[in-house]
């Protein structure tokens, strides 16, 4: 099989599933993200580098960023719908971009849970800074305030003040945009369940001494953890709601007694549930993306 892996080389997910693609005797080739091209015409249609083009199957490692400039969001939504385009012509793309695009979009991700039926923290979108108040208002004073594109923690804080989220940004702008999510009070750990096509890995991480945030890149603890039955259904159905293959699915136990679901990743990491469980999900991974990759037409 011929595998095309988008991300950066240097990357650890993207050397080892390269390297294990290869030890099981298959062509893995990465592929940069600024590398990608295509070509459309006289009713064909093609891709760049030949790799991609020629691709059983394609891994999407690490999300379409590009630089700030002026060109940016063109160049973002270019290189999700090449996705999609090489997904429409039958190339298994895993993930594809609708599921992508719905898990790095933390409102529309928990729209979708929400819509269904999935349990998930009550947020607010809203457009500058008295909107953001009102809503804080409205969850109750005490929330989470996130990046709606974001991952591994990054720029979330939390606010139970005007004044903390004036201090967000001293300058914003009148439309500056604020995702809030209620706070919910919570154990000091959450649950990382990973769902690769049939098979599921979990752990669970401990916040840090006197943070919050479990995340391991902000000092979280990974731990051996096997969920409830009930649980890991819950993660299975919300990596179904967002359709994604390989997910790694946050839940959180709350101090009342429910389990929420926080976030579905569709990019998600496994460096640290290998390292913590044992468990080759690496190979995991890879035998996934063979599978699938015998699904394209020829």
């Amino acid at each position: 099989m011929r595998v095309a892996v988008v991300g950066e080389p240097a990357g650890w997910h993207v050397g080892r599933l390269t390297a294990r693609l290869t030890a099981m005797g298959h062509r893995a080739a990465t592929v940069r993200w600024r590398d990608l091209g295509a070509a459309a015409g006289s009713g064909h249609e093609r891709f760049s580098p030949a790799e991609l083009d020629e691709a059983d199957a394609v891994v999407v490692r690490g999300m379409p960023g590009a630089a700030a400039t002026d060109d940016r969001l063109e160049r973002v939504i270019f290189r999700m719908n090449a996705l999609a385009r090489l997904a429409a012509r039958g190339t298994p793309v895993i993930n594809a971009p609708r599921a992508l695009e719905a898990a790095i979009d933390k409102y529309l991700s928990a729209a979708w849970l929400s819509a269904g039926g999935l349990p998930v923290p009550r947020c607010r979108v809203a457009q500058g800074i008295e909107a953001a108040e009102q809503a804080r208002a409205e969850l109750g004073g005490d929330c989470a305030v996130k990046p709606i594109f974001g991952s591994r923690g990054r720029g979330i804080l939390r606010v139970r003040s005007r004044e903390e989220v004036a201090a967000i940004d001293p300058a914003p702008a009148a439309d500056r945009l604020y995702l809030l999510q209620e706070f919910v009070p919570h154990p000091g750990w959450d649950v990382r369940v990973l769902i690769v096509g049939q098979r599921v890995f979990s752990m669970r991480r401990r916040a840090a001494p006197g943070d919050w945030r479990t995340n391991v890149a902000l000092g979280g603890t990974p731990e051996p953890f096997a969920p409830p039955a009930d649980w890991v259904d819950l993660a299975i159905r919300a990596a179904q709601c967002l359709e994604t293959e390989v997910a790694g699915v946050d839940l959180l136990p709350t101090a009342d007694g429910r389990v929420l679901v926080l976030e579905v990743n569709g990019v998600p990491g496994w460096r640290a549930l290998e390292a913590t469980t044992g468990d080759d999900v690496t190979t995991a991974v890879a035998d996934y993306v063979v599978e699938r990759a015998a699904t394209r037409p020829t």
